[in-house]
């Protein structure tokens, strides 16, 4: 049905479980899976014990996301297991939904498959749904993972 699957992670629980499931649909359809992992270009401030904060610079920043993203599609291939055509994709953009969308686009996916918070009530209002923000602007079908 489906021969180029695109798959954000983020190295959370919910991701991980996840991929068990990206792993049986790739297979049962012999399509190959593009992990995605989206990062925000611009450094946090970070701040020590005292109530004075230290900035992080540009360079240092993106060596952290990079060795992060490294490390999560390292464990997300692992999970995935063998016999699945496997590329990688780190975005950097301030918003996870955008990030989402432009790794499809670049990656050329024909489906998106994400899983779900399952956020509701005050908690979803507050702090959203990515998967939500996907579903609404992409143009490629997406596929979500309960």
């Amino acid at each position: 049905m489906f021969k180029h699957l695109l798959v954000p992670v983020d190295g959370s629980d919910i991701s991980k479980k996840s991929l068990k499931k990206v792993a049986a649909l790739a297979k049962a359809d012999g399509a190959g899976v593009t992990l995605v992992y989206v990062s925000d270009p611009l450094p946090p401030m970070v701040y020590s014990d005292s109530t004075m904060g230290y900035g992080i610079s540009q360079k240092e920043h993106t060596k952290v996301c990079e060795a992060y993203a490294k490390d999560v599609f390292k464990k997300s291939a692992t999970a995935l297991g063998s016999g699945i055509n496997i590329k990688s994709l780190h975005i950097a953009n301030s918003n996870l939904s955008e990030g989402i969308l432009d790794g499809a686009k670049k990656a050329k996916a024909d489906v998106i498959v994400m899983a779900s918070h399952k956020r509701t009530g005050i908690k979803g209002i507050l702090l959203g749904s990515e998967t939500h923000e996907v579903i609404v602007h992409s143009k490629l079908p997406v596929l979500v993972l309960g």
